[in-house]
Formats: structure tokens, sequence, C-alpha cells
């Protein structure tokens, strides 16, 4: 089994269809970011599905009026319960936890046959409120996701590997 197919058509879709998607497809790509590595397996995340009309309505005002996310069937709010912990290199956890866990969600989710896309820039205050999250978790990153409205570009801009590896030195 390869992966790299999916990781090739990935791409962040902001045109979504209106279709729904099915809650059995939803739970396999929530199982995806259960299965995610976490700094000691720790697992400090809390996934929450959106997928009210009404409410993402609200989502898509809580982003600054991005209209992709309202337009977006599934939006799954990506949430640390573990803010404090500091690993041994004196970074936080979560923040790296919770990427790779949207990560995991983000490739099942190609392989299901839908489109994603992070977004970071929201009011966290008024979607914990939202949410009703609780005071000492966060809300790290929301990942939309729905059928593509059109066919994802396979066209990806990025540095060539000879640019960002090197083996036993920088």
């Amino acid at each position: 089994m390869e992966i790299l197919p999916e990781i090739l058509r990935r791409t962040s879709v902001r045109e979504f269809l209106p279709r729904q998607v099915d809650p059995g497809t939803i739970n396999r790509i929530l199982e995806a970011g259960r299965l995610a590595p976490s700094a000691k397996n720790r697992q400090p995340w809390r996934f929450i599905v959106i997928t009210d009309p009404g409410k993402r309505v609200l989502f898509e005002r809580a982003c600054f009026g991005q209209e992709h996310v309202g337009n977006a069937p599934v939006i799954i709010a990506c949430c640390s319960t573990n803010t404090e912990y500091k690993m041994p290199n004196g970074q936080l956890s979560y923040p790296i936890d919770i990427s790779f866990a949207a990560s995991f969600m983000m490739l099942q989710a190609v392989h299901e046959g839908l489109g994603t896309c992070i977004v970071t820039t929201f009011d966290e205050t008024i979607v914990r409120e939202l949410l009703t999250v609780p005071f000492s978790m966060r809300v790290v990153l929301l990942l939309l996701v729905g059928y593509p409205a059109s066919a994802p570009s396979n066209f990806h801009d990025r540095l060539p590997l000879s640019r960002v590896s090197s083996y036993d030195h920088w």
C-alpha cells in the first residue's frame, strides 16, 4: 500500500458541494485522528464535529467571514485537552500533537474522496463559546471537510526536495 498518492492528491479545498458526508465516513476520519501519534502518547485531543448549517454560519462569522468555512458540510474543531505539557526540548506539545491528528484526518479524507482545508484564522473566544469548550482547553485549528466543487489541482507549489533536506549536516 502506498500513501504518496493521497499525499499528492491532498490540496486545500475552498469550494465544496452542498452534499452531506456520510456519518460512517466522518467516523473513519475521526478514527484516523485518534490513531495519530502524540508526545508521550498523551492523546491530548478532542474533536468536535459541526454539521448543523446554522452553526456553520456562526463559524463563518467567527472566521472573519471566510465563506468556505460556512459552505463546508463538515467542520472538525481540533481541540487540545492538555495545553501545559512541555516536551524535554522545551516546546509545548499540543500544537504538534494536534497537527499530527489533523494531518492523519486529512489523508483519510482524501482517501475517502473528500477535500479538506485547515483554518487557523478565527476568533478562538467565539469558537470556544459556540462549542462550550472548557476554560483550560484550546481550539487549535478547524478542519473543513466535504466534497470538492471541482476537481482538485494536482499542482503543488513546493520547494524541491534538495532545498528542504540534507544528510548528516545542515
